[in-house]
C-alpha cells in the first residue's frame, strides 16, 4: 500500500500537552474508524509549529478526505517513492 508524509501546519503544535495531544490523537482513530481499514495511521512527528503524519493509503484523496472529516490541516501531502536509512549506504 502506498505511503504518504502529511505536513500540517498547526501553529504551536510543539507546545501542545499530552492532554491536547490525546485528544487530536483520538479524534484522529475515531475518524479512520469510521473510513475503514483501507488507511492507516503509522506515526507523527511534532516540531514547532507543524505535525508531519505517515499514513498508508490507497491514494492520496483518502488521505485528505480523513484530514477532512477530522478537521485538520493537511497543507501537503506527498506520496512517498522509497525509504532509506543507513543500511541503504552498505
Amino acid at each position: 500500500m502506498p505511503k504518504f508524509v502529511i505536513e500540517r501546519e498547526i501553529p504551536g503544535a510543539g507546545k501542545f500537552s499530552a492532554a491536547d495531544l490525546k485528544a487530536i490523537s483520538q479524534t484522529s482513530c475515531g475518524v479512520l474508524s469510521k473510513m475503514g481499514s483501507e488507511i492507516q495511521w503509522v506515526h507523527s512527528y511534532v516540531t514547532g509549529d507543524k505535525i508531519y503524519c505517515i499514513y498508508n493509503a490507497p491514494n492520496e484523496d483518502m488521505v485528505r478526505e480523513h484530514a477532512t472529516q477530522g478537521g485538520f490541516p493537511a497543507n501537503v501531502v506527498a506520496k512517498v517513492s522509497a525509504i532509506i536509512d543507513p543500511t541503504t549506504a552498505e
